[in-house]
């Protein structure tokens, strides 16, 4: 009896063991994560970062798993960040303030004037900084933040005037992304209206508004350079905009340490380096086509540079003093992000 006691044992912990293995495997099986995208199939972010990401990720998991890049998006711009958030999408990218409420306060740390001249710098300070002094992650509930960008320098596009002054920018009804600039626009004196880049052709080519805070990038990937005239830059961008790109947290979790390894060995920092070089590249060849459409390119007048500092200054001392109230240092990360960058302010 002992004996037959004894074997009955073995064969149930084998049995045990068994159905332990292939529930482990079955959890980890081969996966297929949909990435919802929003951007024009051939914008240079897409075919230059957002692929070529998607299709490492299949490399390096040697195949376990899989990132599908969707022909159509899954809805609107912006709703990206919640059909991520609630398993709409496994993956989406898109901007942070698209988002109008405050749940990334944090982030607008990207977003200001005076950062950085180019994507590559400014997305790694971006990842770094936040990810790290800001714990950008813990203003992404829902979701395993996989990357934080930046695009390049953001200028100013009309077709009324020049802008040499304050006095030009009154009245001028211009296209924002939500967000830092439409503020700093609205304190400058033009009027703001927020719209997705899609949206913006239209708009523009009917008269609705008389320009956009746009890179150089935008106005020949969504079209604009028969409907623009002019253009005023300033050192280190007017702006930014702040981007994500996030996964699912379920779908996250549904992946093993190993793979999940794998994947951040790709995103992070590494995939800011990418996307950043994705756009510094499309606004040196966007700058080509500029030219050759005759629109006329200016950096602006050091008083015009002193009335936008001082606005800006406004806007980062607040910024500053509201996520003090959670114990982080705006001033410090600012002055962190920028020495990462090379810029002085």
């Amino acid at each position: 009896m002992t004996f037959i006691r004894s074997n009955v044992r073995r064969l149930l912990s084998g049995a045990v063991l068994g159905a332990s293995l292939l529930t482990s495997a079955a959890a980890f099986a081969d996966t297929t994560l949909a990435l919802s995208s929003w951007l024009p199939p051939r914008h240079p972010i897409v075919v230059n970062a957002i692929k070529p990401w998607a299709k490492e990720v299949s490399d390096v998991t040697d195949g376990r798993v899989t990132v599908r890049v969707l022909a159509k998006p899954l809805g609107a711009p912006p709703a990206h960040y919640d059909m991520a958030r609630d398993g709409i999408a496994d993956i989406t990218y898109g901007l942070h303030s698209f988002t109008t409420d405050d749940r990334f306060v944090r982030s607008r740390i990207g977003q200001f004037s005076f950062l950085g001249d180019d994507a590559v710098s400014g997305s790694t300070a971006f990842w770094n900084v936040y990810s790290g002094m800001l714990d950008a992650q813990a203003e992404h509930e829902g979701v395993k933040v996989l990357g934080l960008f930046v695009h390049g320098p953001g200028v100013f596009h009309n077709n009324v005037r020049q802008i040499e002054t304050l006095a030009d920018l009154d009245g001028l009804k211009i296209r924002v992304p939500g967000g830092y600039i439409s503020e700093l626009m609205s304190d400058l004196g033009a009027e703001t209206l927020f719209m997705s880049s899609g949206e913006v052709f239209e708009k523009l080519s009917r008269g609705v508004i008389d320009g956009v805070t746009f890179t150089y990038e935008a106005l020949t990937a969504f079209k604009l350079t028969d409907d623009i005239k002019y253009t005023m830059r300033a050192p280190g961008g007017l702006y930014n905009t702040t981007w994500f790109l996030v996964m699912n947290e379920g779908a996250w979790a549904g992946i093993s340490e190993e793979d999940r390894a794998a994947i951040e060995s790709i995103s992070g920092a590494a995939f800011a380096e990418r996307v950043g070089a994705a756009w510094n590249d499309a606004d040196a060849a966007a700058l080509e086509a500029i030219e050759e459409a005759g629109i006329q390119i200016a950096d602006a007048p050091e008083a015009l540079l002193d009335d936008i500092k001082a606005a800006a200054a406004k806007h980062e001392a607040a910024w500053s003093e509201a996520i003090a109230e959670d114990g982080f240092d705006g001033a410090a990360a600012l002055a962190e992000f920028r020495a990462q960058t090379g810029v002085e302010f």
